[in-house]
Parts: C-alpha cells; structure tokens; sequence
C-alpha cells in the first residue's frame, strides 16, 4: 500500500478540495498519513489569493521538494490555486515537482500520484473564467481532515463578483452551484458518520441556486438541513452583502438548529473606497444593512473582515472605517493590508498606501475592534449559551473547550470550560449548557450546568 501525505493550505474551500483528493486516493488503495515525512508521495494544495500565501505555498513546496531530494519521498504534487494563477512559471522554476493540478483537475490526483506516469507530459486541462467546470457530488469519495463532529459542505465555486482586489475568478472561474439534492444527500451521510455541525461554503454562499434559476434557494437549503435529525448546528459562511435577503434571514431566525451567525466580509465602509473595489455602497447603507438583519435576528453575532491600505484609501476614509466599526459594534471582526495582485483591477490604481501605514491602520482598527469585543463578551457573564464540546483546549491540558453558536471554528475565539457536574463524562461532539463566568477579548470561560 502506497502512502500519500497532504498539506493543504488555505480556505475551507481548498481544504475540501484536499478532502476530495484524499478520498479519491483512499478509495484506490491509497494509505493517508498524517507524516509528510512518511509519504512516498507528498502533495501539496496550495493557495494563491494573496502575498503571505503565495509564500506560505512556495515554502512548503520546497519543504516537499527537500524531502524528495533527502531520498524519502518519490513524487511531489501541487495542486490548487497557486497552480491556477502560475502554473508555466511553477512548471519552469520546479522542476522538480513531478505533477501540477489546477483547482478544476481535482479528479485527475490519481494519475499525478502515478509514479509511472510522466504526467508533465499530459494534456493540461485549462481554466478560466469560462472553462472551469468541476463540482464535487454528495458521492464522491471523501476522506475528512476535520474533527469527526465537524464538516464543510461546499455549497457552490467559483465567483462572478468584480471585486478590483480579488484574483479568485481566475483561479476558480465563474459561479456555480451544486444541486439541491446533491448538498442534502451529502448532509445527511454526513449526519450519519456523527457530524453534528455542517458549515456551508464557497466564495459566495448568498448567491447560491441563482445559477440554476431558483430564487431564496439558499434559505430553502438551510430550512432542509434543519430538518435532518443527526444534525446540531448549520452554519453558514461567506455571504455578500448585496444578497442578504429577507428570506435568507427568515430562515435563520426561524430554523432551530441555524446558528444565529452571520458572516459578512465588507471589507470597507467609506463611499470612496468602496467605489474603488468595485463593490459600491456607503457607510450609512451598509449601517442601515446591519440594523435590518439585527432586526430581523434578534441576538444575531455578526463577523466581517476588512482591507486597509487600499489604493486610494485616505486618512478620511480610514477614519470613517473606525466611526462604521464603533458603531455597529461587530462581534468578530478581522482585518487584513491590501496585498497587491498582479492581474487584479487593483493592481493599476493610482495612489498606492505605503505598507507601514497600511499596517498602522490595521492595527488601529484591531485595537479599537478587541475594546469592543471584550465589552460584548463581559456582557455575556451570567449567561448560559449551547456549547459544541471539543476536548482538551488548545491553551492548557488543564482546560477543555468549546464554541457556542457565536463562534466558528478556527476564525473566532472558545469557550474554555473550567468546570462541569463531577458525575458528567463530556463528550466530543455533544452539546452542553454553559454558563460564562469569565470574558476576554476572543475567549470565554464557562462551566457546563
């Protein structure tokens, strides 16, 4: 039995695709282990969406590489999105990576982990905003990296948005969804394995069905998942906020097992800048956003992300960014320095930020947000909140952890959990009442009740 190790960077949604390429390899024979080091062949799932990430790919690239050159591994694959944006120059620079998928060759892992195969001297298969066309099924093998209660369920790919900072259509061409009964069957086998949290992905989950015709279909999704006996939680990531509708909200507030969660990416609120992203809107719209859904979700947390340095982005513009955030008071909020993307609209604008002040103002906004979110956290001692148990914490053996609704993995804070009934064995995957003594920027603690 061959073993194949991943490593797969990124998002969520490359993270399935690493899942998808696992399971593929599995099903023919293919042992997974966790040790690169073991591997006779490493792959290597890249993202390409910005600067630190590309490294972050080069780097672990060469990693593999190194292990093939120490005699360990025989093949090295990279796949993914790195692969989509500069694949003839990969293939140049590296020769001595054997095979090179693109985020629309996923299924052709077998023959890239092929030792007989010279697959550098295969067709390619091209991608683009036009040609991409590669949409996993609810049976399509699958070997989860995932905590056993927890699955990403990718709802759609690729995207048509013009965002002027965003190289993702020309790594994953345009949107598309998956069928209805395709993300159901998969939930519901999922549900049986013991998954208890569905998270739903893609690079723009809010359009989900408007490909096919279907009008309020991601609410017609979330109100069917609720229905799934197994399942505890649906989350749902990734929405733009042009496509939040009344429905969409309904379906939350009104689903029991919808996490009252909402996650935005704004990415500015200044009328100038968003102009310049191609995004449009103003503060006072997307206020007026924030408001509607608050109201429409009573308790709603809402996480969003934004980009600082943006060419163009002034003093003035920065700083109406700080009033937007102190007045919405957002529960998660992450920010990150324009990066800038060759390829990208943004790429030609006039009036680069300089880096350092870029980051100036990131950390400034950060600072402001974790004043905020400790305020909101304070208030939520005394309370009692469903937790999704997850073990021991990631801080202290001494502690276990786990998230309320509020929080999604790996991008918001825990719950440390100090103590519970002494006749209480706690189980992963199950959910507990806990009451919050405690509160700090990101984390709570609790005791379960």
């Amino acid at each position: 039995m061959k073993r194949v190790g991943f490593v797969s960077l990124g998002c969520p949604k490359n993270l399935v695709d690493s899942e998808v390429m696992m399971g593929t390899l599995a099903e023919a024979g293919w042992e997974i282990t966790n040790s690169a080091e073991e591997a006779e062949t490493v792959v290597v799932n890249t993202c390409g969406f910005i600067e630190s990430a590309k490294q972050e790919s080069i780097d672990a690239i060469l990693e593999a590489t190194a292990l093939k050159a120490g005699g360990k591994a025989k093949r090295v694959v990279v796949a993914g999105c790195l692969v989509e944006r500069y694949r003839d120059d990969l293939m140049k620079e590296l020769p001595e990576v054997d095979a090179f998928i693109g985020t629309n060759e996923v299924t052709r892992i077998l023959e890239a982990a092929d030792d007989t195969l010279k697959f550098r001297e295969l067709p390619l298969m091209p991608i683009g905003n036009k040609t991409a066309t590669y949409l996993y099924d609810f049976d399509t093998p699958r070997f989860r990296a995932t905590e056993s209660h927890t699955a990403f369920i990718k709802i759609a790919e690729g995207c048509d948005r013009p965002c002027a900072f965003c190289s993702i259509p020309s790594m994953r061409g345009s949107f598309r969804s998956r069928r209805f009964g395709s993300i159901i069957e998969e939930a519901r086998t999922l549900a049986k394995q013991g998954v208890k949290e569905v998270v739903l992905i893609a690079q723009d989950s809010s359009r989900y069905g408007e490909d096919l015709g279907e009008v309020d279909a991601l609410a017609a999704l979330i109100r069917a998942l609720g229905e799934i006996g197994e399942l505890e939680w649906i989350r749902v990531m990734y929405a733009y906020p042009t496509h939040i509708s009344d429905a969409f909200l309904a379906a939350i507030a009104e689903t029991p097992k919808a996490v009252k969660y909402l996650d935005m990416p704004l990415q500015h609120a200044s009328r100038n800048v968003l102009k310049l992203m191609k995004r449009g809107g103003t503060r006072e719209s997307l206020e007026r956003l924030i408001a509607r859904v608050r109201d429409r979700v009573p308790g709603i947390t809402i996480r969003t992300t934004f980009i600082t340095g943006f060419p163009g982005e002034t003093e003035e513009d920065f700083n109406e960014l700080m009033v937007f955030v102190r007045n919405c008071r957002f529960d998660n909020v992450g920010v990150f320095t324009y990066s800038d993307e060759e390829g990208t609209p943004a790429y030609d604008l006039p009036n680069k930020v300089d880096a350092k002040v870029a980051l100036k103002r990131r950390n400034l906004l950060m600072k402001e947000q974790a004043k905020i979110s400790k305020q909101l956290n304070k208030a939520k001692i005394g309370k009692t909140f469903p937790v999704l148990f997850e073990g021991l914490s990631q801080e202290s053996d001494l502690l276990f952890q786990g998230r309320f609704p509020g929080q999604a993995k790996e991008i918001d804070g825990h719950i440390l959990i100090n103590d519970m009934p002494e006749e209480l064995v706690p189980k992963i995957g199950s959910v507990y009442n806990v009451r919050i003594t405690e509160a700090f920027e990101y984390d709570l603690v609790g005791e379960i009740v």
